[in-house]
C-alpha cells in the first residue's frame, strides 16, 4: 500500500512539474533560415503569365486574310490585332458553336485553313497531306467488311 501511494504521488508531482512546459510556446529568432522562408508565406508572389500573350503581326495578317475570305471581316488586312479583328474572330467561332475567347482557338484556325504547316518535316518528301477521300467513295465491298469486323449490322 506504501508503494502505491509513493508512485501515485510521483505521477501526480511529474505531471504538475511537466504541464507548464506543454503550455509555453517556442519563439524562434529570425536568424535562421526557416524564418526567412517562412516570413514570405503571407505575401502573394508575383508570376508571370502564361500563355501566349501576343500574337505575331505576320500571323495576325494571315488571321485576317482569312476571316476576310470568309466575310467576317471587312477592310484590308493590317497585322494589328485590334477590336475589329477580336470581333471579327469571335463571331466566326461562335458561328461554329465554340467558345469564344480572346485569343483565337487552334480548331477555327485549322478550318480557316491556318493549321500547321509540316511541309518542312523530316518525312514530308514524297508525302501527301491532302484530306482522305469521303467515305461515300469507299467501294461497297470494302465498307461491308469494315461493318461487318466492327460487328455492326447494315
Amino acid at each position: 500500500m506504501l508503494f502505491f501511494r509513493a508512485s501515485a504521488a510521483f505521477v501526480l508531482l511529474a505531471a504538475l512539474a511537466a504541464s507548464p512546459a506543454f503550455g509555453t510556446t517556442v519563439h524562434h529568432t529570425p536568424t535562421s533560415s526557416h524564418a526567412k522562408h517562412s516570413a514570405h508565406k503571407g505575401k502573394s508572389r508575383s508570376r508571370r503569365p502564361r500563355g501566349q500573350q501576343a500574337i505575331d503581326s505576320a500571323r495576325v495578317t494571315e488571321i485576317q486574310k482569312a476571316l476576310i475570305r470568309q466575310h467576317y471581316l471587312g477592310g484590308e488586312a493590317n497585322g494589328q490585332w485590334d477590336a475589329a479583328t477580336k470581333a471579327a474572330m469571335q463571331k466566326y467561332q461562335a458561328a461554329q458553336g465554340w467558345q469564344t475567347k480572346l485569343m483565337p482557338d487552334s480548331r477555327a484556325l485549322k478550318k480557316l485553313g491556318l493549321g500547321p504547316d509540316y511541309s518542312n518535316a523530316i518525312n514530308a518528301k514524297n508525302s501527301s497531306f491532302a484530306v482522305p477521300p469521303a467515305s461515300s467513295t469507299t467501294p461497297p465491298a470494302q465498307s461491308a467488311g469494315f461493318a461487318e469486323a466492327a460487328g455492326v449490322s447494315r
